[in-house]
């Protein structure tokens, strides 16, 4: 049984995710001129987990939060200026700098124009973000985590996307029944990022 967050639960929640992607090759570059890369990556963490709260859901494990998944509706995955802001997500944005504020901005451009090309027409649910504590990794978390968003999918039949930077992860989601549609190259940071969806009942 999932546990829902609470608001309570958000500063917690970013901090599991934080802690999920501190080796993650992307982040590690995205963030490789940033001091206080630690407090980067949890303020970095809380912007889709504010976003989802907002205008989606998170979700975590268990109430002890050993994993933490955030989604929300394809027609509200695209993080405008004003959406940010109503979630709470822009201020926790702008405690990365502004440095970093508009590297995020290039960095992630090419994404959402490919989200938008590649689900039009669809409705679907846009994966944000999973991850699960790096200690408790490998013991199904995340696995539990992604099923129950399955299940919704194919309950309401809508699609499930979703973004990921390595190659290890897309075998992962394969396992699951996500399908590759394609691999970009995000700037700056030069790093592959592979574009997967799962059909429902798939």
């Amino acid at each position: 049984m999932l546990y829902k967050i609470q608001k309570k639960d958000i500063p917690k929640a970013s901090a599991v995710l934080a802690n999920a992607f501190q080796h993650d090759p992307l982040w590690l570059k995205f963030f490789e001129d940033e001091p206080n890369i630690d407090q980067k990556f949890h303020f970095f963490f809380e912007i889709p987990v504010r976003y989802c709260y907002k205008f989606g859901e998170v979700y975590a494990s268990s109430e002890n939060l050993e994993g933490i998944a955030a989604w929300a509706p394809g027609d509200l995955s695209y993080m405008t200026v004003w959406r940010m802001i109503q979630s709470g997500s822009f201020f926790a944005g702008m405690k990365l700098g502004a440095k970093a504020g508009r590297k995020m901005e290039t960095v992630f451009k090419p994404m959402e124009e490919d989200r938008k090309k590649n689900m039009e027409g669809k409705s679907f649910i846009y994966l944000l973000v999973i991850g699960v504590a790096t200690d408790l990794q490998g013991k199904g978390f995340g696995g539990n985590l992604l099923r129950a968003l399955i299940d919704k999918c194919d309950k309401s039949g809508v699609h499930l996307y979703l973004e990921t930077e390595t190659e290890q992860n897309v075998k992962w989601y394969e396992e699951f029944g996500f399908k590759l549609i394609n691999k970009i190259t995000l700037p700056i940071v030069n790093h592959p990022m592979w574009e997967m969806v799962k059909e429902p009942g798939s």
